[in-house]
């Protein structure tokens, strides 16, 4: 077992702070990717143009060249108004944060899980901040959101100063449904986003053909699409105040990630995650979760 080090780093993950004290070697994914082809996605035409700066989306309407469809992202701009978000961070800072990987600080509420071992147990987990509530009720007003039901809320801080970021990966697959939220608070970042192509056991990925997916059809044109054989980088804006959520391709087929290099000012996200379908309705692990989804319904 990796030993984690007083800045809550450990093994190969690792943040300014450790790497100057443990001189420790960090390979620069940034400038390895940008060797790549990338695009960048524009949130208010939900299509790639090419590129790497994912500020470039602002030219909208007046994109360059040819779009390209890339389905599984929903991202509403202005989610949270700006004395929604001020209110937020001063209510976020008044809870203990706990230092984690990479550089990052985090609150987390939600049940334990065992993702190896696949086991869910209720642990600690009494319900969420009352203070957060209205950023959960404000899901209702997004269709692609309908019954989604928070199992856990995880507030994530990331500090230019530690060198804050989060290696590619999928959030797993086993527990965590299949719609991924992130809340960007403050601070305009990216999720950076390349193909996966490795073995279904990792990430509980074998899990997913058992379950009905929200389907994309009906929901795209005639452009052309761009598919995990592109082997591609896509880049999405997460500018501060906006909500973003992964579903389907996006979420079972690409590794996403936040790069050290896009984290310019202090970031704070909440991310939000449902139950897979086994744990819900009619499910055949339902009852194990009986009681963590009635602690999910609990504001303090």
């Amino acid at each position: 077992m990796d030993t984690v080090r007083p800045c809550g780093c450990k093994g190969i993950r690792s943040c300014l702070i450790c790497e100057a004290e443990y001189e420790i070697s960090r390979p620069n994914l940034s400038e390895k990717l940008q060797k790549s082809k990338s695009y960048i996605y524009c949130p208010y035409c939900n299509k790639l143009t090419p590129g790497w700066d994912a500020s470039e989306y602002k030219k909208h309407p007046d994109h360059d060249r040819n779009l390209v469809d890339y389905p599984g992202v929903y991202i509403k701009l202005d989610f949270l108004k700006e004395d929604e978000a001020e209110e937020l961070i001063k209510a976020l800072d008044n809870l203990p944060w706990q230092a984690s990987q990479s550089g990052r600080r985090k609150q987390n509420f939600g049940p334990k899980c065992n993702f190896k071992k696949r086991k869910l147990q209720l642990g600690s987990f009494d319900g969420f901040p009352k203070t957060t509530q209205f950023v959960q009720k404000k899901f209702k007003e997004i269709p692609l959101l309908h019954r989604f039901q928070t199992v856990e809320q995880c507030s994530l801080e990331y500090d230019p100063k530690r060198g804050a970021s989060i290696d590619p990966h999928v959030d797993d697959c086993w527990i965590w449904g299949e719609r991924i939220i992130t809340v960007n608070v403050l601070g305009d970042s990216v999720l950076t986003m390349t193909p996966y192509c490795g073995p279904l056991s990792r990430y509980n990925l074998d899990c997913v053909s058992n379950y009905d997916l929200i389907s994309d059809e009906g929901m795209r044109d005639n452009t052309q699409s761009l598919n995990i054989d592109d082997n591609a980088v896509i880049r999405l804006p997460m500018p501060a105040r906006s909500l973003m959520v992964l579903y389907g391709q996006a979420r079972y087929k690409w590794e996403h990630s936040v790069l050290r290099e896009d984290v310019t000012s202090r970031r704070v996200c909440l991310a939000y995650r449902e139950l897979t379908p086994p744990y819900l309705g009619n499910g055949e692990h339902r009852e194990e979760a009986s009681e963590i989804l009635r602690q999910a319904t609990n504001f303090w």
